[in-house]
């Protein structure tokens, strides 16, 4: 079958036999590989540009061959006088139940051609940004199937599509990603000034905004860390294992490693809060964002360190426990309201008993 063979029937201008031709074509090989290459290179060859001809062309050659439907279907003819009728109703019809399926298939690729460039588009420009707010875990599902648990207060900016040859997600705050594997799109964690780089893996990463320290905890597959040079040049620092929980100093370039137990850095997605010998002040300084409070900490109490698991506790319970536990005491002043209509954090100090 060729092209210029389509083209005369479309056009109404087939002999016999070509009619014959392009008929059996449609019932047996228009599905086969030829007839699937020709429509392959009918639409690579498709130019927007064209569609307003293109509509009209269509929507004319669409309602010429309705009319001569309906027409033929209000005339009554004899018996005596039906083969030529019959066989230029049949063929009529024959070409409208034909050519309609094609005409179908033509607005439907058109129309989605139209709809993904505009989406597309719109993905290039369009980003969505998500916020966990304090005192809630959220739980995001991105356009490739990977999912990413947020910690209070955190937050993730992201493209509604990720179109280009890498999977790119600004974060500030704390969030554990499952991602989905891609080996063909790298999966980037950027926080400012170190990127996180997966193909298909579980980690964790931790780079709040006010602090210099961003850690990374690598559950299962294999991450590469980048540091952002000025200029935008790109630094690899290397790769993790999993069961490794790396610190690295944004400032000074400084790089800390531990291997073990993650479970102590990985468990908030679940509601777990564990401190395994921590001091007060990790303790305080984890408390003080996950309840969104300012908390103060004596001299003398800095010494403590703390082991323990609490689950989806109130923060007043946790100091309770605290004070039985260690000789501390607690002190909490209410909100204040400011000028500009908002509340202060709640401010908390702790002392020794």
């Amino acid at each position: 079958m060729t092209r210029e063979l389509l083209d005369k029937y479309l056009s109404n201008t087939c002999t016999e036999a070509e009619l014959d031709e392009v008929l059996n074509w449609v019932a047996k090989g228009s599905l086969e590989k030829e007839g699937r290459e020709l429509a392959q290179r009918d639409w690579a060859m498709y130019r927007e540009e064209n569609m307003p001809e293109d509509d009209h062309k269509f929507s004319v050659l669409f309602d010429k061959i309705q009319e001569e439907i309906k027409s033929r279907e209000r005339k009554n003819y004899k018996k005596t006088h039906v083969f030529l009728p019959l066989f230029t109703k049949w063929i009529t019809r024959a070409a409208a139940i034909l050519l309609i399926p094609t005409l179908t298939f033509l607005f439907y690729t058109i129309s989605e051609k139209r709809i993904l460039k505009t989406e597309f588009t719109n993905a290039v420009v369009d980003s969505l940004e998500i916020i966990a707010p304090m005192g809630s875990r959220t739980v995001v599902e991105l356009s490739d199937g990977s999912r990413v648990h947020l910690n209070y207060g955190s937050r993730i900016k992201y493209p509604q599509f990720f179109l280009e040859d890498r999977r790119e997600i600004a974060l500030e705050g704390e969030a554990y990603f499952e991602v989905a594997h891609n080996p063909e799109k790298p999966f980037i964690v950027k926080t400012g000034k170190l990127n996180v780089i997966a193909l298909g893996t579980a980690f964790n990463v931790l780079a709040q905004a006010d602090d210099h320290v961003v850690e990374t905890t690598l559950v299962n597959g294999k991450v590469v860390l980048e540091s952002e040079m000025s200029g935008g040049e790109k630094r690899r620092i290397g790769a993790m294992t999993p069961g490794q929980h790396v610190k690295y100093n944004v400032n000074t370039g400084n790089i800390s490693s531990t291997k073990g137990n993650i479970e102590k850095y990985i468990a908030w997605k679940d509601g777990k809060l564990i401190f395994e010998d921590s001091p007060m002040a990790e303790v305080v300084e984890k408390l003080s964002r996950i309840y969104n409070v300012d908390i103060e900490l004596g001299t003398e109490v800095k010494d403590y360190n703390y082991t323990f698991v609490f689950i989806d506790e109130p923060l007043y319970q946790i100091l309770d426990l605290m004070s039985i536990a260690t000789p501390i005491k607690y002190k909490s002043f209410p909100r204040k309201k400011l000028t500009n209509g908002t509340y202060s954090k709640q401010r908390i100090i702790i002392q020794k008993k």
